[in-house]
C-alpha cells in the first residue's frame, strides 16, 4: 500500500497561489487596521496620550476616581467636542448623578452631535452605546465594560476571528515544515482567542488580568501573522530539494 501523500504548495496551480496571496495579505491588512482601531478606541481612557494598561484596565475593570465616559470626555474623545465648555457640562451632568432628566435637557444634545456618529451599534459594536439614555448611562456610572457588552462584542469577536484563522490555517497546512510544528502553530492562534476573550471577563472583576488580555492578543496576532508570511514565503520564494 502506497503511504498518504499530502498536497504542499509545490502541488498548486499558479492562480491558487495568486488567490491565496491576495487573501493572505487582504486579512493582514485588515488585521493592522483592526489594531489601530483598537489603539484609538482604548487609548486616552486614563487622560493620557497613548495606549496603556490602565487604559485597558479602565475599558474593561472600570475607573476607580471616573467614570468612563467621564475619562472619555476629559480624554480620548475632548478633541471631538465642538465647544470647550461641553466637556464642563457633561461632567457636572456625571457628578450630579447622571440622571434621565439632565441627560435630555443637557447631555443628548451634545452627543447626539459630536459622538453617536461612531458610538452608534450599527456602526461599531465594540464602542459604548451613547445614542440613547440606557447606554449613556453604562458609562456614566462607575464600573467598565458591562456583561450584555462583552458577550455581544465576545460573540461577534469569535465568529468572525475563527473563520479568518480556520482559513489561514488551512493555507499554511501546505507549507513544508514538520507536521508536529503545523500542529501545533494552528491551534495556538485559536487558544490565544479564547484566551483573550475569557480574560475580557476576568479582568472585569480582577483588574489585573488586563496583563492578560494584552499578552493573549499580541500571541495571536503574532502567531497568525507568522503563519501569513511563512505561507506567502513557502507560496513563492521556497523550493525543497530532492532527496
Amino acid at each position: 500500500m502506497k503511504p498518504e501523500r499530502f498536497r504542499r504548495f509545490k502541488d498548486i496551480s499558479v492562480s491558487e497561489r495568486i488567490l491565496n496571496t491576495v487573501f493572505l495579505l487582504t486579512i493582514g491588512l485588515g488585521y493592522l487596521a483592526a489594531l489601530a482601531n483598537l489603539y484609538y478606541t482604548h487609548q486616552g481612557l486614563d487622560g493620557k496620550a497613548g495606549l496603556s494598561i490602565e487604559d485597558v484596565v479602565i475599558s474593561y475593570h472600570g475607573s476607580t476616581t471616573q467614570t468612563r465616559l467621564g475619562t472619555a470626555v476629559m480624554g480620548i474623545m475632548k478633541p471631538n467636542l465642538r465647544y470647550a465648555s461641553d466637556q464642563a457640562v457633561i461632567l457636572e451632568w456625571i457628578r450630579s448623578g447622571a440622571e434621565e432628566s439632565g441627560y435630555n435637557d443637557k447631555v443628548a444634545p451634545i452627543l447626539n452631535r459630536d459622538c453617536i456618529i461612531c458610538h452608534t451599534p450599527s456602526v461599531n459594536p465594540s464602542l459604548p452605546d451613547l445614542t440613547n439614555y440606557k447606554g449613556v448611562a453604562e458609562v456614566a456610572h462607575g464600573g467598565g465594560a458591562t456583561i450584555p457588552t462583552l458577550v455581544r462584542v465576545s460573540h461577534i469577536h469569535l465568529f468572525g476571528i475563527a473563520f479568518i484563522l480556520f482559513f489561514i490555517g488551512k493555507i499554511f497546512l501546505l507549507c513544508e515544515l514538520s507536521v508536529y510544528v503545523k500542529r501545533v502553530a494552528v491551534v495556538i492562534p485559536f487558544a490565544a482567542m479564547l484566551l483573550d476573550v475569557v480574560s475580557w471577563f476576568i479582568t472585569k472583576s480582577t483588574p489585573s488580568f488586563a496583563y492578560v488580555v494584552v499578552i493573549s492578543g499580541a500571541l495571536m496576532g503574532l502567531s497568525m501573522g507568522l503563519q501569513i508570511l511563512l505561507s506567502v514565503y513557502q507560496m513563492w520564494f521556497f523550493s525543497r530539494k530532492p532527496g
